[in-house]
């Protein structure tokens, strides 16, 4: 009688192991680090559940498509190590016009040997380009500027890549949004939901302190951090230039419904994620606001996203930054951050080694970064 009880039981376990859906599993394999992390920068149980609800509802809006996508890459993980990986970066409106000017151009990069198609910024923002800094003021995230096409464009060419082995970059603007955005437009207006989502103050007392250790990214350019808003008299950080407002990822919500923004691009059939000016996404009084700590938890978390809802879906990173402070955006081999990165520094530290025949610097930097794990890469 044992045996039989105990027979039925491992079948019971074993039947219900199998009605477990592929989210579930995959879930299950990260929802302790993920609550972990979640709960040490935000302490909001409501916030994680809807977290949680949103990863699964991106999940079961993922094509059948896309998860044959997630399936074949997943035996192959490491297939963008590969020096076969030759990439082609281009503005839509130079090479095609609009988006299926690029799908029906397709061919001719089949014939390049092109294998990764980065597309540059593409999401609506301010027709006065004055406003826009070349599309990285994004108005709206779920939105393809209108003379490119539509999201339904984006994702027949996607397809279209899809079908010849070509993969599909894009960017995705972290830091901030365009003061034209939904939310931002909001928050002028005096809603309070919206003003968290960005820094607002009354005076001048808080960014003055910020000042005081925050660099500025464009001193010549766009001085200082904060932008005085006339109209509604009120102060917004402003870090970039004083139109894209930085976005408060102190709150839950931001980082929520930006992690959903993200998916619903790779639903769309992006295959890499560009996350712009990831470094400074975390503002904190008497710091850098670089480089911070939260950054890299929010960084393991966005990994972990696409690891449960598109495997498939590679994050690179964007850290314009010296050589040991970019290395870390790897995570580590057991906990992910970044899949790929930028070298910006000794990208153009080889060129000067070339012009000055001087080799102290380069290998200075080749010494930083020595070593590295097996799935490190640096994109190219």
């Amino acid at each position: 009688m044992a045996k039989k009880t105990m027979a039925k039981s491992t079948m019971a376990k074993t039947a219900a192991a199998k009605k477990k859906s592929t989210f579930d599993i995959r879930l299950e394999q990260y929802i302790d680090e993920l609550k972990w992390l979640y709960m040490e920068l935000y302490d909001d149980e409501n916030a994680f559940d809807y977290f949680i609800s949103m990863l699964r509802r991106s999940y079961k809006e993922r094509k059948a498509t896309l998860r044959e996508v997630d399936k074949r890459r997943e035996a192959n993980p490491d297939i963008h190590h590969s020096n076969k990986m030759m990439g082609m970066m281009m503005y839509t409106e130079n090479f095609g016009g609009d988006l299926q000017g690029v799908r029906a151009r397709l061919g001719y990069l089949k014939e390049c040997g092109i294998k990764y198609m980065h597309l540059m910024p593409l999401l609506d923002s301010p027709a006065d380009r004055e406003r826009s800094d070349g599309g990285y003021a994004v108005s709206d995230f779920r939105k393809i500027r209108p003379d490119l096409g539509t999201m339904k464009d984006l994702e027949e060419l996607a397809g279209s890549c899809h079908r010849r082995g070509i993969r599909v970059c894009l960017d995705f603007v972290m830091n901030h949004t365009s003061e034209d955005h939904a939310w931002a437009k909001a928050a002028r207006q005096g809603d309070p939901e919206a003003m968290s989502r960005y820094f607002f103050y009354d005076n001048w007392d808080i960014p003055n302190w910020f000042e005081q250790t925050m660099p500025e990214v464009f001193p010549e350019t766009a001085p200082g951090n904060f932008t005085y808003l006339h109209d509604c008299g009120k102060i917004v950080m402003t870090s970039f230039y004083p139109f894209q407002w930085d976005l408060n990822y102190a709150n839950p919500m931001v980082f929520n419904d930006m992690t959903d923004n993200m998916l619903y691009l790779a639903n769309r059939g992006v295959d890499i994620i560009r996350l712009d000016a990831v470094p400074y996404i975390w503002k904190q009084l008497g710091t850098k606001c670089r480089n911070l700590p939260q950054v890299h938890s929010l960084t393991r978390m966005m990994n972990i996203a696409c690891r449960i809802v598109c495997p498939s879906v590679l994050l690179l990173g964007e850290v314009v930054m010296e050589p040991k402070e970019v290395v870390p955006y790897f995570g580590t081999q057991d906990k992910p951050e970044c899949d790929m990165l930028y070298n910006v520094t000794t990208m153009c530290t080889i060129w000067h080694t070339l012009a000055t025949r001087d080799t102290r610097l380069l290998r200075h930097q080749l010494e930083i970064i020595e070593g590295l794990p097996a799935n490190c890469i640096f994109h190219k």
